[in-house]
């Protein structure tokens, strides 16, 4: 059975299955999220790269408005991230509070992670740096990392100021590409796994394998995927801003793999 949350290493706790908010377009975003809420979902992906945080922040107050008494903010698991030009200890310390600000009505930030180590060791821990000043400030709850090496993660660890650990590697991670040395090396170090485009951007999902047992078990070629995700202990962020999609994915927690089935999802990627 899998898990619908999953306890971070600080003890948070993080819904295991997450709507990727990336690509949605702006004036739909609110609604999508909005209706996201009301099918089940609790934790919703944006990036200050994506430009819809104010409008993911807008759907999930609207829900929280709806019915105070049972819609609890702390039910809610919301994650931004930085992008590459908002690196260094001061840009970070403005970022964060930018962040904060497009999202007022929910009050802190759940989850806030380093887009990308792109800018360069120096950068990547002055960031992290703001970054731990923000969990201590309140304003943010946990923080992590994305597309995050083995060596980035290293880098990270060996920090001497360091704090408040990362909570979050978020990396593309699939049954084509299944990473299996960074996976086991995150999890060696306490890290949990966000899993973004878990179908491969759509394109994988009609693939031979994964079409017949999609068949078999009398569920959609994405369940499959996302329910593959799910099996391996990772938290998918599936894209879409399709309503009826929304439910499709969600019920991805009714469908159950076998190990054999795993292996064979695996196998029939292997290089």
């Amino acid at each position: 059975m899998v898990p619908k949350t999953y306890t971070l290493t600080n003890g948070c706790l993080m819904p295991s299955l997450g709507l990727g908010c990336y690509s949605i377009p702006k004036n739909t975003t609110a609604q999508v999220v909005h209706q996201a809420l009301k099918c089940g979902y609790r934790h919703f992906d944006t990036a200050v790269f994506y430009g819809n945080e104010t409008e993911v922040g807008e759907g999930i107050a609207a829900w929280l408005a709806e019915d105070p008494s049972s819609n609890r903010r702390q039910d809610v698991f919301y994650v931004t991230k930085l992008w590459n030009s908002q690196n260094g200890y001061t840009e970070a310390k403005t970022a964060i509070q930018q962040c904060l600000q497009k999202v007022a009505p929910l009050g802190y930030i759940d989850l806030l992670l380093i887009h990308s180590p792109a800018c360069g060791s120096a950068k990547r821990l002055a960031t992290y740096e703001a970054m731990q000043e923000s969990v201590d400030a309140g304003i943010v709850k946990s923080i992590g990392v994305s597309n995050y090496e083995r060596h980035h993660l290293q880098e990270l660890y060996a920090m001497p100021n360091l704090k408040h650990n990362p909570v979050v590697n978020q990396i593309e991670v699939t049954p084509w590409l299944p990473r299996n040395d960074l996976v086991d090396y995150c999890k060696s170090i306490g890290l949990a796994i966000q899993a973004y485009s878990p179908l491969g951007c759509g394109d994988r999902v009609n693939d031979p394998y994964i079409a017949s047992l999609a068949t078999q078990k009398n569920c959609t070629p994405a369940q499959i995927l996302i329910a593959w995700s799910l099996a391996k202990g990772y938290a998918p962020l599936p894209k879409t801003q399709n309503i009826q999609r929304l439910q499709s994915n969600l019920d991805s927690y009714n469908v159950s793999l076998t190990a054999e089935e795993l292996t064979n999802i695996e196998k029939a990627y292997a290089p």
